[in-house]
């Protein structure tokens, strides 16, 4: 599985990157056929004040992907948000293939 992460706009810290490699690891649990992991880190600004973080998750699986945006006040809990969702997508598309 190659995992890609891109922030826009800023560069985040180690603690940030590691969080998501630790939690994009447990994805192969919930599918095996994974491929690829895009996440993309983004800060939301409106009128010059840093308002949301968003955190967008794009998973590739052959035949099909999963996509998934979040926001929320901080990278972790958006993540967290994005990370919940993407993996109710991919639990629901496995019981589709084994069905």
């Amino acid at each position: 599985m190659n995992i890609n992460i891109q922030t826009v706009h800023f560069d985040a810290d180690q603690k940030l990157l590691d969080f998501v490699h630790k939690k994009l690891d447990k994805l192969v649990t919930f599918h095996d056929r994974i491929t690829k992991v895009e996440v993309f880190l983004k800060m939301e600004s409106m009128a010059h004040a840093i308002k949301d973080k968003v955190v967008e998750i794009k998973i590739h699986i052959p035949k099909q992907d999963c996509f998934v945006k979040a926001t929320a006040k901080t990278f972790q809990t958006s993540f967290d948000r994005a990370f919940d969702s993407i993996t109710n997508q991919l639990k629901k598309k496995k019981q589709r293939l084994a069905a």
